[in-house]
Order: structure tokens, then C-alpha cells, then sequence
């Protein structure tokens, strides 16, 4: 059995989300995996594992918007955290005697393994836009260009990626893997059914959308909005898991931003989506993008009341579409990793006795 050093980005729930099933997979195979992480994976992961507190990389958002300048510098500002934890981490990986890394999306564990020479194994959405084959408008090859480097730059040199994704582009580079989404098992285990109302999501308070569903006719169920109860025809709700679970899977149809976690489930569940995603925030712009070129819902960058009309109209075409979708577990994805850890390890082994 091998010792894992385990490195979950914290921003935002998704990381954690799918963190949390690969984790207890390698833990129930054997292994010894030490996790580390930040804010909302850390918060997210540390019920259920041990779970080491270190430095996390953060985007800055100005009025829902990415904003490059404010996130180098808060960055830059706070280096020596990084570097702290970095040293922390190499201790550490040679106190639990780590024989690989796995890392999702988090730099610092990536960064160790390189410097302990230690093979590092990537599993993430974001290498499918370095590590594959794909297209999107071209109005937007300055945020994809800075979205790529961000993504060498966070977890250079692995010596596997496991790319997850919701369409099939054709690989380019050596050693990446394609898989569908990894889910939760409550998703997996999931009956949905088609209600009366649909689910919107947004991660900061949004008042004009607020109007906008107000105005449209039908019924509305909404989250982050930052208050509670019903005004006309949305009922608006404080955040819960449970809850907004149950809604999701009643969900007629689904309107949040275009974060990969929250899109992949809904579509699983056959949720026709319409994205907002945050704006240069290149990586919902692509899952946004890639939503409505497969026609399994649509996305603007902005929404009011006639965009919010025509998806309710058409969500008879999208739940045609959904039909095709392809509907998995994460056993593929589990199986590479195993015979990846094998592989791995078992050569590691081999040398150090060969030495």
C-alpha cells in the first residue's frame, strides 16, 4: 500500500467535492493518505479525513467579475505563506514517507512532489483546455490564454493527468486520461424527477437577476441570494447541502453560474442549465460555452426577462438532447488511479532496491 500526499484546492466546493470520493476510495483500498488543503476544502474535507491546514492560491472578484490585477497582487502580497507551507510540506512528506502525489488543482503538494522527485498524478477539469483538443469563441482568447497558463503554472510536469469532462475532445498530450465527472454518491444514488419549480444559484447576491425571475412567469427556487422567503413567484433560501440536494434533483430545470461541480450533476440528473458564468473567469466560460454547443441548455453572460423566456421555452428540446448524455460512475476513473498508484509505486520500490 502506498503513502499519498493529497492536495485539494480550496476555492469553491467542487474541489473537495470530488476530492472526498477519491479519498475514500484510496482510503478503503489501503492506502495511507495524508490531505492538505484550504478554506472551503478544508472546511469541506476535515469531518471525514485528517486533514493539514496550508497557504491557497485566490482569484480576486470585483462585481462578480475575475479581476487580474487585485488577485497577482494579493497573491504576490502574501508569498511567504506559500512558502511557509512549502516547507512544512516537504517536512512532512518525509515524515509519512510519501511515495506519490496526487493533487486537484492545488500547486504546493505538486511542488513538493517535484522537489522530492516523487510522481505526481493530477485529477481535474482543467487540464482538458492545455491537455486536449478543444475550440471556443474567439472573443475570449485572452481570458482562455490566461487560463491556460494559470493551469501550467499550478500543477506543472505531471507525470499522469486524469481529465474529467462532460464531451469527448480528442487528446493531445502524452499521459492524459479522459473520464466522465466524478460524482457524489448522492447524485449517483439519485431518482430525479421533473417539478414544478427551477433551481437558480448564484454565489454572491444578485439583485437585478433577482427582478428579472420576478417578472418571468412561472416558478422559482433560489439560493445566495442572501435572504429568505417568498416574494412573488421565487422563494428564496438559506444555504443547506440538504436542501438544496432535494431541489436539485426535483429541479425542473437549473439557472446558477457555470462552476464544472454544479453543471455535471445537473446534467447527470438530466436538468436542462442555463449558465451565467462569472465573467473572466475563463474556465465557466468554457464549461458555459461546451453546455450549449452539446444543446443541453444555453448561457449568456447577462440574463433578463425575454433570455430567461426562451430557455423556458425550449426545455423540451433540451431534455431531448439529455437523453443522449452519457451517464457513468466514477469506476473507470478509480480503476486508472489504482493501476496508475501500482505502477507508481511498484517502480519506485524496484529502484530504491536496485540502489
Amino acid at each position: 500500500m502506498a503513502n499519498i500526499l493529497y492536495g485539494v484546492n480550496g476555492e469553491g466546493a467542487g474541489h473537495s467535492t470530488r476530492s472526498r470520493e477519491v479519498i475514500a476510495h484510496l482510503v478503503s483500498r489501503g492506502h495511507m493518505v495524508h490531505v492538505a488543503s484550504f478554506d472551503r476544502g478544508m472546511q469541506n474535507l476535515r469531518d471525514s479525513f485528517e486533514v493539514t491546514e496550508i497557504y491557497g492560491f485566490r482569484f480576486a472578484y470585483v462585481n462578480n467579475r475575475v479581476h487580474y490585477d487585485r488577485t497577482i497582487a494579493k497573491n504576490l502580497f502574501t508569498a511567504g505563506k506559500a512558502a511557509r507551507s512549502i516547507h512544512q510540506l516537504k517536512e512532512l512528506a518525509d515524515e509519512w514517507q510519501i511515495d506519490l502525489v496526487i493533487t486537484d488543482f492545488e500547486p504546493l503538494t505538486c511542488h513538493v512532489g517535484h522537489r522530492k522527485h516523487l510522481p505526481v498524478i493530477t485529477i481535474d477539469n482543467q487540464h482538458c483546455l492545455t491537455n486536449t483538443d478543444v475550440t471556443y469563441p474567439k472573443e475570449f482568447r485572452g481570458d482562455a490564454a490566461v487560463a491556460k497558463l494559470v493551469c501550467r503554472m499550478m500543477t506543472p510536469r505531471a507525470d499522469a493527468s486524469l481529465v474529467t469532462t462532460f464531451f469527448m475532445p480528442k487528446v493531445k498530450k502524452a499521459g492524459t486520461f479522459l473520464f466522465p465527472p466524478i460524482l457524489r454518491k448522492e447524485i449517483l444514488k439519485a431518482k430525479p424527477t421533473v417539478g414544478e419549480a427551477v433551481l437558480v444559484y448564484v454565489t454572491s447576491p444578485a439583485p437585478e437577476l433577482a427582478n428579472v425571475l420576478e417578472s418571468v412567469r412561472g416558478e422559482f427556487i433560489a439560493y445566495g441570494f442572501g435572504r429568505e422567503g417568498r416574494q412573488g413567484n421565487v422563494t428564496y433560501k438559506k444555504p443547506s447541502m440538504e436542501g438544496f440536494l432535494a431541489d436539485l434533483i426535483a429541479a425542473k430545470a437549473i439557472i446558477a453560474n457555470a462552476g464544472f461541480s454544479l453543471v455535471t450533476e445537473a446534467l447527470h440528473l438530466a436538468k436542462p442549465y442555463l449558465a451565467v458564468p462569472v465573467a473572466h473567469q475563463f474556465e465557466q466560460t468554457f464549461n458555459a460555452y461546451w453546455l450549449a454547443r452539446m444543446e443541453y441548455g444555453a448561457w449568456w453572460e447577462d440574463l433578463n426577462k425575454e433570455r430567461v423566456e426562451s430557455f423556458l421555452y425550449n426545455l423540451p428540446h433540451y431534455r431531448e438532447k439529455l437523453k443522449a448524455y452519457s451517464r457513468q460512475g466514477n469506476d473507470a476513473l478509480l480503476a486508472k488511479l489504482d493501476a496508475l498508484i501500482a505502477l507508481y509505486t511498484g517502480t519506485r520500490r524496484r529502484a530504491a532496491r536496485r540502489g
